[in-house]
């Protein structure tokens, strides 16, 4: 970790006052699982709601994308007025909305109260996501940060992925909508070593500079990666289902990939200022677009299992990397909002598109080799902005 002479402007040194470097980072972690069960797990949600009351793919096309909407709307916020709040009540706030969404979003199968629902978590989600990338702007290596974060969530969710679905299948689907209320309350609880304090003024106004050319071609790069890649995220679980795979196996095969990405984020943590990024950058990105293309036209339960591993692995490498490359365009944390604002954005429309051309064609093989493209445009537009190393040693 580079000393205070090093930091990246906008960047609060260890022992300035703030929680020491080691708390900063499992509060992080906590945060960023808390921003990420969504994304996660409703997947689950929809499966068992689809289950549970015969809706249709179009009508949970929607209700994720409500969520992540509301996430990406969020997220613009915290860029343009978050730097005024201190990251901890950010995220304590946030915790206290999607605590409450999710408890009264398990009260039975009424549509226009979950599409509600969704929209406060998705809201609740994005305030957590821009808290957790302000407080990493604040370390002397905001991507080191981010991929450490992702490593601590994904060994939890590794565990969660595997008794979710437990949960619905003994005690239905209120239990499920339960217990991720119960998890985003403790994780919330984790945030509170994130930072107390709002950034300087001056740091504030940075907030309103327009973006740079190479600021809107990174966003452009994380809307094509995120909104094909993710598009058949809502519907895995579906996928899955679609080839005879129950969703307790399913849940397995999900936390094996869980797993994965754990400890890839915690190699990536550790190789990250040590090799080259576009090496990094391209080779998560190249796995991505072919793991998604496999995931959606794979018929035998291994192949399906492998691509779902990859896919995993490969898009926490990839994510991270492209934050990397907004934190070198924009340190104090703004462009890197924004690009995870973008990332929702474009995933709210591939999800209602992805339920759409399901119910048409009554198959997601399409959506895959969408996501590939995307990948592929992504790494197009990244690549000449990925130098050798990052700005921080």
């Amino acid at each position: 970790m580079a000393g205070s002479a090093d930091a990246a402007p906008g960047t609060v040194a260890a022992g300035s006052g703030g929680p020491r470097p080691a708390l900063s980072l499992a509060a992080i972690g906590a945060g960023t699982a808390a921003a990420h069960i969504g994304n996660n797990f409703t997947t689950f949600l929809v499966g068992g709601l689809i289950d549970a009351y015969g809706f249709t793919a179009g009508a949970m096309g929607l209700f994720a994308m409500l969520e992540t909407l509301a996430y990406g709307a969020a997220m613009l916020g915290v860029a343009r007025w978050g730097s005024r709040l201190a990251p901890r009540w950010l995220a304590l706030g946030s915790t206290v909305l999607v605590v409450a969404a999710q408890a009264l979003s398990g009260l039975g199968g009424v549509l226009p109260l979950l599409l509600a629902g969704r929209l406060a978590t998705g809201f609740g989600f994005g305030v957590m996501n821009g808290a957790v990338n302000l407080a990493a702007g604040r370390t002397a290596h905001p991507a080191r940060a981010i991929s450490v974060g992702i490593a601590c969530q994904t060994v939890l969710f590794a565990l969660v992925n595997i008794v979710l679905p437990q949960v619905a299948a003994r005690h239905g689907l209120m239990a499920m909508f339960g217990a991720l209320a119960g998890l985003s309350l403790l994780l919330g609880l984790g945030t509170l070593a994130l930072p107390a304090t709002a950034l300087p003024k001056l740091a504030g106004a940075r907030a309103q500079r327009p973006i740079s050319p190479a600021g809107w071609r990174l966003l452009l790069a994380m809307g094509l990666f995120a909104g094909g890649s993710l598009s058949i995220w809502p519907f895995m679980e579906r996928a899955a289902h679609a080839i005879g795979l129950p969703a307790t196996t399913f849940g397995w095969f999900q936390s094996l990939a869980t797993i994965t990405s754990a400890l890839g984020n915690a190699a990536l943590a550790v190789v990250i200022t040590r090799l080259p990024r576009r090496a990094l950058l391209g080779g998560g990105l190249i796995a991505c677009a072919l793991s998604c293309a496999l995931l959606t036209t794979a018929g035998i339960a291994w192949v399906f299992a492998v691509a779902l591993v990859v896919f995993n692995a490969s898009w926490f490498i990839a994510y991270p990397m492209l934050l990397g490359l907004a934190y070198d365009q924009e340190p104090d944390g703004r462009l890197a909002v924004m690009m995870t604002a973008t990332w929702l954005l474009a995933q709210s429309v591939g999800a209602l598109g992805a339920g759409l051309m399901a119910d048409a064609t009554g198959s997601f093989a399409g959506v895959g080799l969408v996501g590939f493209a995307g990948c592929a445009l992504a790494l197009g537009l990244a690549m000449p902005l990925a130098r050798a190393r990052p700005h921080c040693p």
